[in-house]
């Protein structure tokens, strides 16, 4: 039997990166990690439920709750650390071609970083492959609810809160 998974579909993780850093809508260098993260939560949302939120992020958490965020018999149900490593040559090799694009700057690549450097290609790329659908919108909007002023290291920071990532040693 064959089946397809967007996670492993380079074209596809370009199409989400694209519109994740379109949502960052930062002027920063921002972490290789950081966007995929996000890239990781777009793809699986329902594991957004077993991200740790302090217990005074109750906005967070109806915000969550309003998602309806519900596993399908579809879903990874493994080592989700694994399926993290699993995909990472395809997120790295996605960014890579938004950096050959001209969209993100080399400089910033080569340091762990990913900065947009051309607004402008990145609106026009998106506007001809397409938008995404309301339930993708919804998710990525969550997300950047969720993950925007929050750091990624540190305590309570998205490596802790989401156990993808090594974050015992972190500085």
């Amino acid at each position: 039997m064959i089946t397809y998974n967007p996670a492993f579909d380079l074209y596809h993780c370009i199409y989400r990166m694209a519109h994740i850093l379109l949502k960052m809508d930062e002027h920063k260098p921002l972490e290789i990690d950081r966007v995929r993260i996000w890239d990781f939560y777009m793809l699986n949302p329902a594991l957004l439920n077993h991200v740790s939120l302090k217990l005074e992020e109750t906005e967070i958490r109806d915000a969550r709750k309003l998602l309806k965020l519900k596993e399908t018999d579809y879903d990874y149900n493994g080592d989700v650390r694994k399926l993290f490593e699993w995909i990472k040559p395809f997120q790295v090799s996605a960014l890579g071609c938004l950096v050959s694009c001209g969209i993100l700057g080399k400089e910033a690549f080569e340091s762990g970083n990913v900065l947009v450097v051309s607004p402008g290609k990145l609106k026009a790329f998106i506007e001809h492959a397409g938008d995404i659908s309301v339930h993708e919108r919804n998710i990525l909007n969550f997300i950047s609810f969720l993950f925007s002023g929050m750091s990624l290291t540190g305590t309570y920071g998205m490596k802790y809160r989401t156990k993808l990532l090594e974050f015992k040693y972190d500085a």
